[in-house]
């Protein structure tokens, strides 16, 4: 994540900012330029640039419960923000619990959005695509009639994902990670993992790229449920360290897929981050990385990516932490993120221009 600046005062902002400290005015991320501006009121609905009051636009329909900062056109027919949009099943905002969890939710949504508008990933609502089209169902546990708690399911299935809003929760995601034997558990990795079967569907299935897909990853046509099946009974392969850069993502090649978008994603967005504060780890790392969103080459990526992680997890220890990044970068795994940086960075307009 980059970082930004009021475009009135100059000072620093960030991402999830509302208010810039300095000058007081009101901020507004604006996903067409992703630029963050400061607003004013031009009536009760509408805002423009503090600077430029022919610069107009009105905030998501979110914003009303806040949970959302980013701008809409003036005018324009849509309630929603290029986000929020895609949401069709969400927590109960009349409760102070249900707002916090949907305050989260969104929260990591908008994070997997800032990455998707990075790379010019077209991502239709139900709206425009009816069968395929992105949509988010977050869901709540329930209680069967014996008195026992169902909790709601995490999956993906034509487009359609559902997440289970508990997990917005910390303790209640601790507990999932500490049963699924999961090191990195989070909202955001749930957004990343399970958009990484959208964009399959999306890339490589209806992209025509099957055959390079199988060709790294193997062949998809293994029956799912058997392999699921296979995982949940006896664990992953002895020595899967080596190929695949999680245990979950030997189960089944649209598993390994999604984990290693999910890292790629990861890996592109903490890079830009440590650009913005001019993390670099001196002696060891190669040339700077400019832009990390524009970089084709996994292997590239991973030589900027593996010194930074050593060092933060340093860190983290020294804090009496576990590893901030508990994983391995073979060459099996890179030549895998090299196939899906590969695919993101080929997509028509997926050079996004200079924002600012």
């Amino acid at each position: 994540m980059k970082i930004f600046e009021c475009d009135h005062c100059g000072q620093t902002v960030y991402f999830d900012n509302e208010v810039c400290v300095a000058c007081g005015h009101r901020l507004g991320f604006d996903p067409d330029t992703i630029a963050i501006y400061a607003l004013k009121p031009t009536d009760q609905v509408n805002w423009h640039k503090a600077d430029d009051s022919e610069r107009t636009f009105r905030f998501c329909a979110n914003a009303s419960f806040g949970v959302c900062n980013w701008l809409l056109p003036e005018g324009g027919a849509e309630e929603f923000c290029p986000c929020c949009r895609h949401n069709n099943l969400i927590p109960d905002t009349g409760t102070e619990a249900g707002l916090n969890r949907f305050r989260r939710i969104v929260a990591a949504e908008r994070h997997l959005f800032y990455s998707l508008l990075r790379w010019g990933v077209y991502t239709p609502t139900r709206a425009e695509d009816p069968q395929g089209g992105l949509v988010f169902d977050f869901l709540e546990d329930k209680v069967d009639q014996s008195g026992y708690l169902q909790p709601a399911m995490t999956g993906h299935e034509n487009g359609a994902i559902s997440l289970r809003v508990a997990e917005a929760d910390d303790v209640t995601r601790e507990i999932a990670r500490n049963q699924m034997n999961e090191p990195y558990r989070t909202l955001l990795g749930h957004f990343r993992h399970e958009v990484g079967h959208y964009i399959w569907d999306r890339l490589v299935r209806d992209g025509g790229r099957l055959d390079t897909f199988r060709a790294v990853f193997g062949d998809e046509r293994e029956d799912y449920q058997a392999a699921l099946q296979r995982h949940y009974d006896n664990g992953p392969p002895a020595g899967w360290q080596e190929n695949f850069v999680s245990a979950y993502a030997s189960t089944h090649p649209w598993e390994d897929f999604a984990e290693s978008f999910a890292h790629a994603l990861h890996i592109v967005d903490t890079l830009e981050t440590a650009r913005a504060f001019g993390l670099k780890v001196d002696d060891v790392e190669p040339e700077p990385l400019d832009d990390p969103y524009q970089c084709e080459s996994g292997k590239r990526l991973a030589d900027s990516w593996v010194p930074l992680t050593l060092a933060i997890n340093a860190i983290h220890k020294s804090m009496g932490q576990k590893d901030f990044y508990p994983f391995v970068l073979s060459s099996a795994i890179i030549t895998k993120l090299d196939f899906v940086f590969t695919l993101l960075n080929r997509q028509s307009g997926s050079k996004s221009p200079d924002r600012h």
